[in-house]
């Protein structure tokens, strides 16, 4: 007797017209291609049938109840990812909207091509922005302002705040005046303009007090305060200073929030600088101790120690990337500290086999310590050490790519009378050369090639870094008109030690020390912010006292040039 096991296997098949009954009329090879669905789409929505029945009640994670709803049956992974493109084209041209101010319809593809190619050239963490020449540094607004009389000794900006503190333990908030608008009709333009407010309001201020010493439960600064630094969020505060003190500040009320005193935890000498890692609240801190410490202010928690350099650390700076920079001051050292890899990279400094001469035939002086540090981008930092040199170094060599000497100039050489107190000076001479400006603050605006630099000198210099990153030249100085038939690119003149400068009212725009800078754009288009701290001695230390200097803070807003067009490009 047959079974279905012994039939043969061409009898097994079911033959198409039985079920219905009535033949199936063959399709084309066309429709036969254009209904069958690529194997992929079927191992994802195999289960389209149960969706199907369900209707409305299918469940969350499905192409019906997820947010991915305009995802057809037959679509193509290419086609998915062509949708996604678009859509964030779509967002692009959202947010462009937002700061111009324009219908999407009107934006330029060319806006659209820009923002692409800043996302790409900071993903790869290089320069993508040249604006140095955008501004009008010669004509900047300048404002003073100050908490008391004491050298102020470090600046932090959080838009649109200013936090300064000072060498008698206080911390200080200020709010940064708005820049008026340009009038928008004629008839706003013909009203007589309101004085316009450019001194900070100060909003809060907290002082220390050196009997707290003695008090472990005491929650402030018992010593001079050194550094300080705003996290961009706008949460926290971090101040260091000579009481080894590393203390977080809420920003709204100036409370304390955490004070990292504890044996094993905190630095063991004076916190010298302060940097948080860009975009996020992890914190670098550089002590005289030798060591970088790091923190996670989220959790307001101690992470891990750095060891490596063989003298006091000066100065810290960060980028996006886990990785930090930091000056060894007199061990002459920059080391690059990548902090997942637990491995650091050591650049060196120093000075020379062969004796340097000016074009004067005057010594050059010699590189005894590197005090400021400053990333550019991920590949490219600079440097600034107490014989007045700026230098462009490259992580991918260990020797500076340029150097700018003096930069900031000499002071005037010393006269023979002022050395010797006998009456007769006949072959008497100086016994020095005139000594070098330091590089007493350096900051770079991330990604863009705008340096500025400050020392005793009674200015700060802009300069730029040119388009191959091999070069560093001058662009101006903030606030002062300066000659251009007589003054070198290190600010000195050809007949005398000062700089040759031209000012309304001949005045110095920063008379003092500048003891740090900080910077920030008001908007893409809009007006450059410098907020500089100043005081008569170094912020480290009283090595020297400068005549006419005053304790305090300035603010200078720099407009931009009217013919000036965006030079944001991507590097290739």
């Amino acid at each position: 007797m047959s079974s279905f096991f012994t039939l043969p296997a061409s009898q097994k098949k079911r033959k198409r017209g039985e079920a219905s009954g009535s033949p199936v009329p063959k399709r084309s090879r066309s429709e036969r291609s254009g209904a069958r669905k690529p194997p992929r789409d079927e191992s994802i929505s195999g289960s389209d049938s149960d969706f199907d029945e369900k209707g409305d009640d299918a469940p969350d994670g499905t192409f019906e109840g997820s947010d991915s709803e305009d995802v057809e049956e037959d679509e193509t992974g290419a086609e998915r990812r062509l949708k996604l493109a678009e859509r964030y084209l779509g967002n692009l041209k959202e947010q462009v909207q937002d700061q111009i101010g324009f219908d999407a319809e009107q934006i330029d593809k060319d806006l659209i091509a820009e923002r692409l190619k800043e996302d790409v050239a900071e993903t790869k963490g290089r320069i993508y922005r040249f604006v140095a020449s955008e501004f009008d540094f010669a004509h900047a607004a300048r404002a003073s302002f100050r908490q008391n009389s004491h050298c102020t000794t470090s600046i932090a900006t959080c838009p649109p705040y200013v936090y300064t503190v000072t060498r008698d333990m206080t911390l200080t908030k200020w709010e940064l005046p708005t820049p008026p608008l340009p009038p928008s009709s004629s008839k706003a333009a013909r009203k007589p303009s309101k004085p316009i407010r450019r001194r900070p309001t100060k909003l809060l201020s907290v002082r220390g007090r050196r009997s707290g010493s003695s008090d472990p439960s005491y929650c402030g600064h018992t010593a001079a305060i050194l550094c300080v630094v705003a996290s961009e969020d706008g949460k926290f505060v971090v101040t260091g200073g000579d009481d080894k003190k590393l203390i977080v500040w809420n920003t709204v009320d100036l409370k304390p929030l955490r004070v990292f005193n504890q044996h094993g935890v905190q630095h063991r000498g004076p916190i010298t600088s302060l940097a948080f890692r860009r975009g996020t609240n992890e914190l670098y801190s550089a002590s005289a101790d030798r060591t970088i410490k790091t923190w996670s202010l989220n959790e307001l928690a101690f992470s891990e120690t750095l060891f490596g350099h063989q003298s006091e650390i000066m100065s810290v700076s960060s980028l996006s990337q886990k990785r930090c920079l930091s000056a060894g001051g007199r061990d002459r050292t920059v080391r690059l500290w990548k902090v997942d890899e637990e491995t650091q990279l050591v650049f060196r400094g120093g000075g020379h086999r062969k004796q340097r001469t000016d074009a004067k035939g005057i010594e050059m002086p010699a590189e005894g310590s590197i005090d400021q540090v400053a990333f550019v981008d991920d590949e490219t930092f600079l440097t600034g050490s107490d014989d007045g040199s700026i230098k462009l170094w490259s992580v991918h060599k260990k020797k500076a790519v340029f150097t700018l000497p003096l930069a900031h100039g000499r002071d005037p050489a010393l006269r023979v009378e002022d050395v010797f107190a006998e009456m007769e000076m006949e072959g008497r001479e100086a016994p020095a050369p005139p000594e070098a400006r330091w590089i007493t603050a350096l900051k770079v605006l991330p990604y863009m090639d705008m340096v500025i630099s400050g020392s005793w000198d009674g200015d700060i210099r802009i300069w730029q870094i040119s388009r191959d990153r091999k070069q560093i030249e001058p662009v101006g100085v903030v606030g002062r008109i300066e000659t251009a038939q007589t003054t070198l690119a290190n600010g000195e003149n050809e007949e005398s030690q000062e700089p040759s400068l031209l000012a309304a009212g001949d005045q110095k725009q920063c008379r003092g020390v500048v003891n740090d800078i900080d910077v920030f754009e008001r908007g893409k288009d809009g007006p450059l912010c410098i907020v500089a701290a100043l005081g008569k001695t170094h912020s480290q230390g009283r090595w020297r006292m400068i005549e006419g200097g005053r304790n305090g803070a300035v603010v200078f807003e720099i407009p931009r040039k009217a013919s000036s067009q965006s030079m944001t490009q991507s590097r290739s």
